[in-house]
């Protein structure tokens, strides 16, 4: 009897495994025929699921972390009601964007959507057939730019904030911009080297800093308001406002603050550019995306409110700090031990540093991405990947290269960071700017039809039109139009303050020079595209010649 109890239980263990490896095997087989479906052969190995994407897109964002660090600029320009209220608006801004964002996710194609590329995919979907692979074009290079302004920012932000724990520990220590510029070098090397030597273990160490990410939230946020000497009231927090840049009008000044904000929910769209290596991808990468959004929204405004309340009286330190960063003096206000602050600040460290090891993994497969599609010069070399690891070693240390470059910018400009983080805003509004805009457009014009019984999903026709079909997820009707318009609106907001400078009167050395940056990637990259890529660039490079959709068979060429 014990036998027969015991061979019951060896056969349903034995059937539950083989039903959990059909499980497996039906997603693998299903993420290939997403692929496929859009003309794309499985290159990447998917290593990712659910849980550690979600903790890759939350160590991107490093939302609470950002808080914490860009906090002195806008608390210069809006203070602490400003900072409240822009980091309210913000937040609202980025879930309309990205709602925007997953409604295009989920059309045809939808694996388009989750392929690494994402924008400029969908500009090839939705714009007028005449311009749609100018547009498409120029979003790709707004894209990749994006990335490699926040990869840069990351790697600046880490080598100041040595400078800065070192200067806490060493009052007579002087600070040389070579000296920090090194320190980022060897930060680049670190995320470098765990992008390829140690990729097969990717998952597991994003995983890991999830856990980080959220210990290191309530380790910081219980210490500075538990240890605070005085907490300051309601009104001290919702209704004072600062305007330390000089601007005419105390709105004006809460809005050129309030950028900041928007920089450190930039990076939501990271978990699409590393979708080609996700299992069940058409399922993972959106809950992933959004849940990223909330879970860092609502830790970073934990944070803020926190840290606001925990002030005290004298605001002047936190303005000129010594220390460099205006987070080491809220930290050593409400310790009042140097040491405290030291680990404290250690914490906040690590996951800065954590956060470019997703950074440059996602940075790199967008310049994979659009090498492959011929987008980018050198595109037969950084569209290639390792046999034995699935990793696109070129596209990774040209990441590595570029943002060696541009930190150099460090070493003679004072408002280097501004202006990164402002490129940064600039490029990955404007490539949702152009993607969401004709949205908008098709949707007003009636070009995407709802999903009928005999088509489900939008489809290319023989002229190579899209004939555009509602996907499973939308907000419907006029519901849908207002967050799209919405967003549109907001964007166009972002984009005119994000190149505004800090203060006045505005000299040369505190002039932000973005506008300028961005404006001479989109000319150059249209430049280059008339006189070069047109040539090979068509949008969607088809590696799989025929893709099966609805029994009949499509080539898939924008």
């Amino acid at each position: 009897m014990a036998l027969n109890g015991a061979g019951e239980i060896a056969q349903l263990e034995m059937t539950q495994m083989q039903n959990g490896l059909h499980g497996l095997q039906s997603s693998m087989e299903r993420d290939r025929n997403e692929l496929a479906r859009v003309g794309k052969r499985e290159v990447l190995k998917r290593n990712f699921a659910f849980m550690s994407m979600l903790g890759f897109g939350c160590i991107v964002l490093n939302t609470w972390e950002g808080v914490l660090i860009l906090f002195v600029m806008g608390f210069a320009n809006g203070g602490p009601s400003g900072l409240v209220y822009g980091f309210i608006i913000a937040w609202i801004g980025t879930l309309s964007i990205f709602v925007v964002l997953s409604e295009l996710a989920s059309m045809y194609p939808i694996d388009i959507a989750l392929t690494t590329v994402g924008q400029y995919y969908w500009c090839a979907m939705l714009g007028p057939r005449k311009y749609r692979k100018i547009l498409s074009y120029v979003t790709g290079w707004l894209t990749v730019c994006g990335w490699q302004g926040a990869a840069t920012s990351a790697f600046l932000l880490a080598g100041s904030i040595v400078q800065s724990l070192i200067i806490l520990n060493n009052p007579t220590y002087d600070p040389k911009s070579w000296q920090a510029l090194l320190i980022m070098y060897a930060c680049i090397i670190g995320a470098v080297l765990t992008n390829t030597v140690v990729s097969s273990f990717l998952p597991a160490i994003e995983g890991a800093i999830l856990i980080c990410h959220v210990v290191g939230f309530f380790a910081i946020l219980i210490t500075v308001t538990y240890l605070a000497p005085v907490h300051n009231s309601a009104s001290e927090v919702f209704d004072f406002f600062l305007n330390n840049g000089g601007w005419p009008t105390q709105g004006l000044s809460v809005f050129i603050g309030m950028i900041s904000t928007v920089f450190i929910f930039l990076g939501a769209d990271s978990v699409i550019h590393m979708s080609e290596e996700v299992q069940n991808a058409s399922v993972t990468v959106p809950r992933a995306t959004i849940m990223s959004i909330v879970v860092n929204g609502a830790f970073g405004f934990g944070m803020l409110i926190g840290i606001l309340f925990s002030l005290g009286d004298d605001l002047k330190p936190l303005l000129k700090s010594p220390y460099g960063y205006a987070f080491i003096q809220i930290f050593m206000n409400s310790t009042r031990s140097r040491a405290a602050s030291t680990v404290l600040t250690a914490v906040l460290l690590a996951l800065i540093f954590f956060s470019t090891i997703g950074v440059v993994a996602t940075t790199s497969r967008m310049i994979w991405s659009f090498a492959r599609d011929r987008g980018i010069p050198g595109w037969r070399t950084l569209s290639k990947v390792e046999s034995h690891t699935s990793i696109p070693f070129a596209a990774i240390f040209l990441t590595a290269i570029i943002s060696v470059l541009l930190l150099l910018i460090n070493l003679g400009s004072p408002t280097a960071l501004s202006d990164i983080i402002s490129l940064s805003v600039n490029s990955f509004y404007g490539s949702y700017m152009i993607s969401a805009t004709l949205l908008l457009w098709c949707r007003l014009t009636g070009r995407i039809k709802e999903p009928g019984d005999d088509v489900t999903t939008s489809t290319m026709d023989a002229n190579g039109d899209f004939n555009l079909i509602w996907g499973p997820w939308r907000l419907r009707g006029w519901w849908g139009i207002a967050n799209n318009a919405f967003a549109c609106a907001w964007m166009i907001v972002v984009l005119f303050f994000s190149s505004w400078p800090s203060e006045t009167p505005v000299t040369a050395a505190t002039m932000n020079y973005s506008v300028f940056i961005t404006l001479l990637v989109v000319v150059a990259s249209a430049t280059y595209y008339w006189f070069w890529a047109r040539k090979t660039y068509v949008g969607a490079i088809v590696e799989v010649d025929v893709v099966e959709s609805g029994g009949v068979s499509q080539h898939l060429k924008v």
